[in-house]
This record gives C-alpha cells, structure tokens and sequence, in this order.
C-alpha cells in the first residue's frame, strides 16, 4: 500500500545500527504535532534525471539516464542500499520522461517491511537489461566503475505477466531488496537464463514503464523542515530541498546517490558553514553525531560501512555476518576540523553560547559526555601537533598515513598530486583547530570532562598553535620567476587549448608566489596552485600580506590563477611538470573541475575577512574586488550550485559548465545532491559598496 503516515514510528534499532540515541536530546527536541508533507523534487544534469522523495520512514533517490547506455538507479538513506538495473547499449539515444513517484511500503515473503517507491515513467527506445545490483550502494557504485560485483549478491528474476521482478535477501539473512518493472503497453521477454528484454507494443511506440525500488534496510528520521533551518537562512528552494533529504535525526548524509550515509568531514565542513542558517538542535544533532563515531584515541571517523556493506566486511573479516557499522579512519584533516567547528558554535554562534554547558553535559549513547568525547579528540589533536612545535622543519609537519596516497578532502588517488603533506592541514587545519582548543580550555567550559594529565598538555595549546601559524606555511611556498611563469601559462594554454591573454594580463611584474597543494615525500613543494586558501581565511586571520598573496593568487583568471566563467578551479597544474599536468586535467576527480563547496568556502572566508578591524584599506578593497569576481561565476553556474562539482568546456572564448561524469574519460560522476554544496544557503551575495 502506498505509505501516507508520516509519523510511523522507526523499528527499534539493532544495537548493531543504532547510531544516536532517540533520548539524547530529548529536552531540546519539540514534538512534532503534525507531519511535514511529503518531500518530492527533481534535479536534471544533462542526460541524468533526479527525483527524490522523502515522507516518514521512506526516503529515495532516483536516477534515469539518458544516452545510448541508460540505467534506472534507486538510492535510499536506510542502510545507504539501493537497486540499479543498466542497459545494453541501445542503437539510439534513449530519452526518459518522469511522470509520478510516491512512498510505498510492502511486506517480504516472511512478512517483513520494505520501504521504496513507485514511479510511472517512459521510454522511447526498446531496452535490453545488462544487469540487476541491489545491495548497498557502495557495491552499485563499483560495479558502476568496473562492472563487476561479488557473485554471491547475485539477483534472482521472476517475469509474470506484463512485470519482471529482481530480488534477494540480505546475505545476512535480513529483510533485502526487490526492483521491478512492469510494461503498460509492451512486452518483456527473456528471464532466468537470456536477457529480460522490455519493447514497446508497436515499433516506434513510446514505452510506459511502472517502477517499483524497494530496500528492507532500516530508515532514518528525517529532521524536516521546522527543526533544520533558521529564519535567517536564503530563500533557495534547490538547497533547502537537497538540505532536508540528506538530513536526519541519526546523522547527515554527505550527498546522494553515491554517499548516502555519514562522513566525517562533510558533516563538519557543513556545520560549519551553514552555521549562521542551521537551527541549534541540528547544530549539535551533527557534532554529536561525529563524536559518537570518535576512534578510542579521539580520531574523526571518516567514512562508515553500514548495511549490507559492513556485512560483507564482516564476512571478508572471518566473523559472523552483521551489520556493526566499521568505520574508517584514514582520513587525517577531519580530526583538525572538529575543535575548530566545535568552537565556532559554543562561542560564535549566539545558541552555542546559552546552551554550551548543557550540550557538553549530554551523555552519547556509550554513556560518554560531549564535554569529554571533545577532550578525546583534543588530546589527539595536540599530541599530533607538538612535534612540530618544538622542532618547526617539515619532517614534522604531520603526513597522510603510511600507505595512502590519499588524506583529506582530494580523496582521489592523484588529488594531491603525489604529495605527503597537504597545505590545507599543515598550514590552516593545525593552528586553526590549536587555537580553537586554547579557547575552549581558557573559557573553563571543560574543565569538569578534562583529567588532570589532559589539563597539563592543552595547557600548551596556545603556544603550539602561534608556532605552526607563523613557521608552516612558508614550508609550502612556491617562486617561479616571471619569465618562467609566461613561458609555462603560454605552453600550458596551448595543450588545453585555451587562450592565455587574460592570464599573462593578470601577472605580477615580477616573481609569482604562491604557496603549494602539499609537499612531496622529500620534503618539497608540488607546485600546483589550489583553492585551499579559502581554508585559511575561513579559519585564521593571516598577515595582510599573505591575505593579499591568497586572494590574488585564487582569483587570477585561469591558467595563471584559478578563476574562469564556469566557476573557480580546485587544481591548476600549469607550473608542474607534464605528469602532473596530465592526472589533474578537467577529467579529473579533483583536477582543473569546479567543487561547489570550494567557491562557498572561499565566499565565507572573504566574508569573514571583510569583518576584520586590523587589515589596511588596500587589503579590503582588494577583498571585495575579489569578492565580487567570486559571486560573478557563483552566478553563472547557479543551476548548478546544489551539485557535487562539474567540469568545463572552452567554446567562443569563455569557458563553460559541463556536468561532471556525463563525458569520455571522467574518472567518476558527481551527486546531484551534495550536503557541503548547500552551504550557500547561509551566504549572501555582495551588495553595492561595503
């Protein structure tokens, strides 16, 4: 039947998925007396429709891709599950048209509830189906990528009628997953040991599809709209939209389809800069949930396995099939961005500073105050960072962990370009999160959740962060004479086939100087230029001079800065060496593409520079000349602003927005609905003269 209760209670978690506690904030929650109504909106990037749908316990996002190779993709919240079914390639372009989708809720063959939805929609190209995956969506995100997943998530097909039907049970004997298609006016053929084949009744007739998506795994809840955002926040009906679906009780959803679950990083970087927007009980609804998943010596948990995923690990692991969440902890900048965040909050935000002695009281479900799991990470965080405080050389700066090539928000293999130690962390994340600390442990408010050992090492807090801010960053800087930076913009220009005129235009006279995306493992800046600056003025107040040096250097026209028509760059590779310049092309995960979250931040810490009482008249006009630039590209891809990141085209002399994963040769697809791209929702544009 289809589901039309919204305040259904959840199914009492499994203690093995039981994320936060439905008491934690008992005392700051409101009771809800009526339902929001349901959630439906749709996103279209190039080929690929989005239409999401969240009421109640059902949440789903569904994906229909144009082309020559099309798919139909269900991703939901719950368990981060989902049902794909890819196609052969068809012999012409297929075109989807979406008509309806509603909430369902059916039972299993043993009697169990599965949540999803129905959607009637149509076709115009007769289909052959590749493949059914239904399991979680990180095995539908690899098989999207290689093609292939474990045989023993093998669907079984059963074809009735005008319907054929994929299912299966969760490996660990839990309630699964089941898509269907039913034909309204054609035929299927195939099943068991041939293709299923979906044709129109007559040749050249449009097909009229009834889908049905469904998971078992358990919902989340979602916050809605009265408990998420304040009065303050803009009129963006996009960003709310996207903001609600990825947002529950439990956690926040770092972005839909491919990461519908909980990242450390995304959660804190969204707080962070939603902050001005986010209602108080989301606030700490998302700090608490980061906390709850610390690492026993006070490490951010990056990314969780849950659901079937965390089964199968379970399983590679030799135990028992569950679904205990696993969680990763590779990452290493998101363990700086906790105190940074936790602070702005219980001093910054007027909320924070009533309610910070209850928040630090409340108990996570492992009975742990906030107040002392925020000692945790501290202790971590300020043990990381003495080495380098008593001896500043960059064999102390702190390194991704052995074996990774990856380590903070340029998770791809290549996004550093082969570096050790990342700018953002060493240079901004460090000092930044020492500094919050020192605040924290002056102000008092944790003094009853620190030991007395604990109270003895924050006590250096302040004096550790003023070394890493004045000796790091000139670790990373970079000098590449004049003539040499024309020589490389012009030569790089032409492999890319771009103009360098404004480029050239925008040089200093003189050297360029700018300060590197890491060093390598010898110690030595990789020269390529990168929008982690915003980083810096979000969370510091640099020198002048190097707040001009940054600002310049970000917002040169491209490839001598990182600012072109369709958006500001994350990576420019023009002063590297040719291998480099190959693996961050516009193809590229985090090569020369447009993160949305990246624009944002550099727009909030122009803001939050613009505030400062301490920098010369100079200084502020350069930054709202910079500011201005920033808000013209913002502009220009406004369709866009919801969306994981998206590459360029060079047409006509100006460069234009391209969905990201729609090309030859992109290394993978952005979400549609990204968490840290909805972060606009808490800025505003420059009007007139400051």
């Amino acid at each position: 039947m289809v589901e039309t209760n919204a305040l259904v209670p959840a199914r009492r978690r499994r203690a093995g998925t039981r994320l936060l506690s439905l008491v934690l904030f008992a005392a700051l929650a409101t009771s809800a007396v009526a339902a929001d109504a349901p959630l439906q909106f749709r996103i279209d990037e190039g080929r690929v429709l989005n239409a999401f749908y969240q009421h109640g316990p059902i949440a789903a996002h569904l994906l229909l891709s144009d082309g020559r190779q099309p798919r139909i993709l269900t991703a939901f919240p719950a368990g981060n599950s989902g049902v794909g079914l890819w196609f052969e390639t068809t012999e012409t372009p297929a075109h989807w048209a979406l008509d309806t989708i509603e909430g369902v809720s059916r039972k299993d063959a043993r009697g169990r509830t599965l949540r999803g939805i129905v959607a009637t929609a149509s076709i115009d190209t007769p289909l052959v189906v590749r493949d059914a995956v239904l399991s979680s969506v990180r095995i539908l995100r690899d098989y999207q990528i290689n093609g292939t997943y474990p045989a023993e998530l093998t669907s079984s097909v059963v074809r009735s009628g005008d319907t054929v039907t994929w299912s299966r049970a969760r490996l660990d004997g839990e309630a699964g997953y089941s898509v269907s298609i039913a034909v309204a006016n054609g035929r299927i053929r195939g099943g068991r040991d041939t293709p299923v084949a979906l044709s129109p009744a007559r040749t050249g007739e449009t097909m009229r599809l009834t889908l049905t998506a469904l998971t078992g795994d358990e919902p989340l809840t979602p916050l809605g709209s009265s408990r998420l955002l304040n009065a303050s926040a803009n009129e963006d009906t996009r960003s709310q939209n996207v903001l609600r679906f990825l947002s529950y009780e439990e956690k926040f959803l770092a972005g839909s389809w491919r990461f519908n679950t909980y990242f450390g990083r995304d959660t804190l970087m969204s707080l962070r800069l939603l902050m001005p927007a986010l209602e108080s009980q989301a606030l700490e609804r998302g700090l608490a949930s980061v906390l709850q998943r610390l690492a026993s010596n006070g490490e951010v948990a990056h990314e969780e396995d849950i659901g079937e995923f965390a089964v199968l690990r379970h399983r590679k692991q030799g135990d028992p099939a569950n679904d205990t969440p696993i969680y990763d902890y590779n990452m290493i900048d998101d363990d700086f961005m906790l105190p940074a965040v936790a602070a702005a909050y219980l001093f910054d935000h007027p909320d924070g500073r009533a309610r910070a002695e209850a928040f630090l009281a409340h108990r996570l479900p492992s009975d742990e105050a906030i107040g002392a799991a925020l000692a945790r990470n501290f202790t971590f965080v300020t043990q990381s960072a003495r080495a380098f405080a008593r001896k500043p050389t960059a064999s102390n700066l702190i390194s991704l962990k052995p074996g990774l090539s990856f380590g903070q928000w340029r998770d791809s293999q290549d996004g550093l370009a082969g570096g050790r130690y990342p700018f953002d962390v060493n240079a901004v994340l460090v000092p930044a999160a020492m500094n919050a600390i020192a605040r924290l442990v002056e102000s008092g408010v944790l003094k009853p959740y620190l030991t007395p050992e604990q109270r003895e090492l924050l006590a250096a807090s302040r004096t550790i962060a003023d070394v890493w801010a004045r000796e790091a960053p000139a670790l990373f800087r970079v000098r590449i004479t004049e003539a040499d930076a024309r020589k490389r913009i012009t030569a790089y220009a032409s492999k890319i086939g771009v103009s360098p005129t404004s480029a050239l235009a925008a040089l200093p006279s003189g050297e360029l100087i700018f300060e590197a995306i890491a060093l390598d493992a010898d110690h030595e800046p990789i020269p390529v230029l990168h929008s982690d600056g915003g980083f810096a003025l979000l969370l510091q107040n640099p020198p002048a001079a190097r707040v001009d040096r940054l600002i310049e250097s970000m917002l040169r026209p491209f490839p001598a800065g990182l600012l072109t028509e369709a958006g500001l760059l994350v990576a420019n590779p023009a002063f590297a060496d040719a291998t480099i310049r190959r693996k961050l092309d516009r193809t590229a995960y985090h090569g020369t593409v447009v993160w949305s979250w990246q624009q944002a931040l550099l727009a909030a810490g122009l803001d939050r520079q613009l505030a400062r009482n301490d920098l010369p008249t100079e200084t502020k006009a350069r930054l709202r000349d910079a500011r201005r630039r920033l808000w013209s590209a913002i502009d220009n891809t406004r369709d866009l602003r919801a969306s994981e990141l998206w590459s360029w085209r060079y047409r006509d002399g100006r460069y234009e927005p391209v969905p990201f994963g729609q090309s030859t040769g992109d290394a993978d697809e952005s979400n549609a609905a990204q968490l840290w791209s909805t972060v606009y929702l808490a800025l505003s544009p420059p009007q007139g003269e400051d």
